[in-house]
């Protein structure tokens, strides 16, 4: 492990997709950075991530930066550089409620004007379009083509790999214990070594960030919720182009993944917290929802699983934004499942932010203070 520099313009903590792609965007823009991740890269939850990138949300402003996103993962093997994965086979919502049905039939809508190709397809396409999936009770879908999946390791490696190249110093294995204020002003980070010199700090920690928030005096509303999936043994004659297929209502989902399907399943009923036990019966649940939602799967062997934790806010949206106080206290945490789609798009987004320039979108009604001023942002496609 490499020492901790003695001063740095801006410390970011946080080695995930997200911390990886702000310290790139700062490293290219010029900026002195020093990103610091208390284990390896993209070793929390990026690492434990399903992958997949999408537009279709409901809120407008997470379809901006889904289409930002799509736009920098399309292009990622010549900026930062490095070879991820990405398989535009598209996003299929399964749903069987009228009122799911209306909920989506307008976030089409939005989709479409803001430029998401996206669209309303019967049950009968949708079993075309994704030949697994089970239609018993299927009122409609939706699709993006956009949409898609790639190797949330490959990116996070591929941002530190541009960081470094842009002069960053990227430091694994070292962990940010504190952050030090003085005259209500950010001076430092103190690590497990020494103290870096700074003036200017983002909190990208995922599911730790409030910890590390609360040494600055900053309350970052984010919990940590575990969430797990599977992988199956090799399958012969998978489509190639199978599409991600969510069942709304369960939130039980495949893709493909190598020779083999990725399956999840949000458990909604899972506390929040580090020590909480998930329920045994988990597979046993997802195999019950497969026998109707995937049927193939029940051929199928398990050939390994892991959990991860989402780091959930109240409303399932991200927090991006500058802290009151202490001035210069800079986060993007709390992405509820969507972190790694959105993390091209919040580099670019936290980069202005520290060099004082306007982002491409209004990040403010993502600012940590809109739950105690009541005005909450609920993202309703959320799985």
């Amino acid at each position: 492990m490499s020492a901790p520099p003695r001063q740095a313009e801006v410390v970011v903590v946080g080695g995930g997709a997200i911390g990886t792609s702000i310290a790139f965007h700062l490293a290219e823009a010029g900026v002195d950075v020093c990103l610091l991740e208390r284990d390896a890269l993209s070793s929390g939850s990026t690492s434990r991530a399903a992958g997949g990138i999408r537009t279709q949300f409901s809120d407008p402003l997470n379809i901006a930066i889904g289409l930002r996103g799509i736009e920098a993962f399309s292009r990622f093997a010549e900026r930062p550089g490095g070879e991820i994965d990405f398989r535009q086979v598209g996003y299929l919502f399964l749903l069987d409620k009228p009122e799911d049905v209306a909920v989506f039939e307008r976030s089409v809508a939005v989709q479409n004007e803001l430029g998401a190709p996206s669209r309303l397809v019967d049950a009968d396409e949708a079993a075309t379009l994704s030949p697994l999936a089970g239609r018993d009770g299927v009122l409609a879908a939706t699709f993006c083509p956009l949409d898609g999946h790639a190797s949330p390791e490959a990116v996070a490696q591929g941002y530190a790999a541009g960081a470094r190249r842009h002069g960053a110093t990227v430091l694994t294995g070292s962990s940010a214990s504190a952050i030090e204020v003085e005259e209500g002003a950010v001076c430092g980070v103190a690590t497990e070594g020494a103290t870096i010199e700074t003036d200017t700090v983002v909190c990208a920690a995922g599911v730790w960030s409030p910890a590390l928030a609360r040494t600055a005096g900053v309350d970052l509303p984010v919990e940590p919720v575990f969430r797990e999936v599977v992988t199956t043994a090799p399958v012969l004659g998978l489509p190639e182009a199978l599409p991600l297929t969510v069942d709304f209502t369960t939130g039980f989902y495949f893709h493909r993944e190598c020779p083999g399907l990725l399956i999840g399943m949000a458990d909604r009923g899972q506390p929040a917290g580090f020590d909480e036990p998930t329920d045994p019966s988990w597979l046993e649940r997802v195999t019950e929802v497969a026998a109707r939602r995937a049927p193939a799967f029940l051929e199928m062997g398990v050939a390994q699983g892991w959990k991860g934790y989402y780091e959930v806010t109240p409303d399932h949206n991200g927090l991006v934004g500058e802290a009151a106080g202490p001035s210069r206290f800079l986060y993007a945490t709390g992405f509820s499942g969507h972190g790694f789609m959105q993390a091209p798009a919040v580099g670019e987004i936290v980069r202005d932010l520290v060099l004082g320039r306007t982002p491409f979108v209004d990040i403010e009604p993502l600012a940590a203070e809109r739950f105690a001023q009541a005005a909450p942002r609920p993202e309703h496609n959320v799985i």
